[in-house]
């Protein structure tokens, strides 16, 4: 059975929930969000999902439970919840920018801001997706730090890298983690079809690349029809990874 890209893509993003235990997976765009229902479908069962507003959801979307604010807050400063969130520009070390293009006192683009992205990525896990990987994303520098990489951390001393964690970093190209000496970024894994040189090309810094790089592992069938026929029944996930 032929599996798309965007399917390695779900599968990818489920894997940063594995053995999490029952944390709220949070998640900002299609892909990433049917990586977290397929984790709590199969091996992730303890995952709490959300609306995205104030309310905890079944594997349906029926409410069922109230998240209010200032619970949702003491979930993030607690450890309890691990974000994958997007990211306008991301670099070597992890630090994510979602404020602005350009010098911050005169932007050439206004962002999002930088939102509750420096305590998200101080106090629980933060894993990202980017449907689009480029060399505009993948910088050798962000033009601002809002999600705080490993390096900024470890400069705010002990007590404020005590938490900080970024499990994983997928695109559409492939997974990449921290998982290096230094704590740069490093390709864990090709998806079927791209190559190393491909993403080297499409990254504006130099990746930790080992000599020889797995491919992202296969959905097995069980997934593939969770995916194609329970979770995203629509197909939205070719529209965020085009074929």
């Amino acid at each position: 059975m032929t599996v798309s890209r965007s399917e390695y893509c779900v599968v990818a993003c489920a894997e940063a929930w594995r053995e999490n235990g029952e944390v709220l997976a949070a998640t900002m765009a299609p892909v990433s969000s049917f990586g977290a229902r397929l984790a709590k479908r199969t091996f992730s069962p303890d995952l709490l999902l959300t609306d995205g507003e104030a309310m905890l959801v079944d594997l349906d979307g029926a409410t069922e439970g109230w998240l209010p604010y200032r619970r949702h807050l003491a979930m993030v400063t607690g450890g309890k919840r691990h974000v994958m969130m997007g990211a306008s520009q991301i670099d070597r070390f992890g630090n994510q920018n979602i404020s602005c293009i350009g010098d911050w006192e005169r932007p050439a683009r206004q962002l999002l801001g930088v939102r509750g992205a420096p305590v998200n990525t101080l106090n629980n896990p933060v894993s990202y997706w980017v449907p689009r990987h480029s060399a505009r994303v993948f910088v050798e520098r962000v033009d601002m730090v809002s999600g705080v990489g490993y390096d900024n951390a470890a400069a705010a001393g002990p007590s404020a890298a005590r938490y900080h964690r970024i499990p994983r970093v997928v695109s559409n190209l492939g997974v990449f983690d921290f998982a290096t000496p230094d704590r740069s970024m490093r390709l864990a894994s090709l998806h079927p079809g791209v190559t190393v040189e491909q993403v080297q090309q499409a990254t504006g810094f130099a990746l930790t690349i080992s000599a020889d790089v797995p491919y992202t592992r296969e959905p097995t069938a069980a997934e593939l029809r969770l995916i194609r026929e329970v979770i995203d029944p629509k197909g939205t996930r070719e529209r965020e990874v085009p074929a």
